[in-house]
């Protein structure tokens, strides 16, 4: 059996689901998540754990939110509905976002962790609270939190 199988096959058992019940849009969106997942599987020449199928989602999710600020900016509602709702069912897959509060929590206990004391450190601290939010904080929310705390 695949490391991986439990991600992976609750994604062909929710397709499976959506094509019977007709619900286009799931079906739709389900199949790029599977499609994208089997395109960073063929660019790693491995199979994706659950962390990588993960990273996958929530990249996909990353470019719906951008989809919807660009729409909302040139006015296009009905496409901006469109990607909104494929970001509601992504978001069924990912784990709890971290508010800014608990970002700022983690960050300051790996930046006491690795003895971080400014904005030169930040490589010290980046790449540790990374691998322990993975897929539950933006990463560029997590960098905005580090450059706050060490930069004061």
């Amino acid at each position: 059996m695949e490391p991986d199988a439990g991600l992976k096959q609750k994604l062909v058992d929710d397709l499976k689901q959506a094509m019977k019940s007709g619900d286009t849009v799931r079906r739709s969106v389900l199949r790029m998540v599977r499609a994208s997942i089997a395109n960073a599987e063929i660019a790693r020449q491995d199979q994706l754990d659950d962390n990588g199928i993960l990273g996958v989602i929530a990249k996909e999710a990353r470019q719906r939110q951008e989809s919807i600020a660009a729409f909302k900016e040139g006015g296009r509602r009905d496409l901006e509905e469109k990607e909104a709702a494929e970001l509601a069912i992504l978001q069924e897959y990912l784990p709890q976002q971290m508010t800014r509060e608990e970002i700022v929590t983690a960050a300051r206990t790996v930046i006491a962790e690795v003895g971080a004391q400014g904005p030169g450190d930040k490589g010290k601290v980046m790449p540790k609270l990374i691998a322990e939010l993975k897929g539950r904080a933006d990463g560029r929310e997590v960098n905005a939190v580090v450059t706050e705390l060490l930069g004061s």
